[in-house]
């Protein structure tokens, strides 16, 4: 059982940056995928960045180039900076690692303002 909690969101205005936190009850990052999600009202999941344990990074292409996702295994915790945000990046961003089993953070909102 792996416990997730994310952190950070809030309200920013268009061109602002937030960095949001998810904080794993217990060290997984040596085997484990951690990803970022979000859900926007009346639309479906996506992904929206993840790293693997060797450290690879993928993103969405809606993500390159503004979002960063990295870990801090002192932490057992994985980060999302988000910059130059838009208002259709308002979203609830969830937490999700996966490996045999997948777990997911209860999320956090993110609402960019025009």
């Amino acid at each position: 059982q792996v416990e997730l909690v994310e952190s950070g969101g809030g309200l920013v205005q268009a061109g602002g940056s937030l960095r949001l936190s998810c904080a794993a009850s217990r060290s997984i990052f040596s085997f484990n995928n951690m990803g970022w999600y979000r859900q926007a009202p009346g639309k479906q999941r996506e992904l929206v960045a993840f790293i693997t344990p060797g450290g690879v990074t993928n993103y969405a292409d809606s993500a390159k180039g503004r979002f960063t996702i990295s870990r801090d295994y002192t932490k057992n915790t994985v980060y999302l900076q988000m910059n130059s945000l838009k208002p259709e990046d308002t979203a609830v961003y969830y937490c999700k690692t996966w490996r045999l089993q997948e777990y997911w953070g209860q999320g956090t909102q993110v609402t960019v303002s025009s």
